[in-house]
């Protein structure tokens, strides 16, 4: 399995118009077993973002898909940066769809 964690942070005042367009485009992504986006209880700008894929194959080709294009390009004047962002190698947990063999 592949899986990201991130930090995005929302143009001042557009934290949740940026989660629900987020939240809107998260459908149907193939090799998708979990994407949480979170907001940062801490910072009124930040979101966490948690993703675990079947792969990193799959990960690479949901960029490509029309909704999440879209999604990106709505998505984009709402963001004011990217950080802390780390590649991990997940092995389960309650809740994680495991892939199928």
């Amino acid at each position: 399995m592949f899986g990201l964690i991130g930090k995005m942070t929302a143009v001042e005042g557009k934290r949740e118009e940026l989660i629900a367009i987020m939240l809107a485009g998260i459908v149907n992504m193939p090799g998708c077993l979990s994407y949480v986006i979170a907001r940062d209880p801490s910072d009124e700008t930040a979101i966490w973002v948690t993703e675990v894929w079947d792969s990193k194959a799959s990960h690479e080709a949901s960029l490509s898909l029309p909704f999440v294009k879209e999604t990106i390009a709505k998505g984009r004047p709402l963001i004011a940066g990217f950080s802390d962002r780390v590649v991990t190698s997940p092995v389960g947990g309650h809740g994680l769809a495991l892939p199928k063999h």
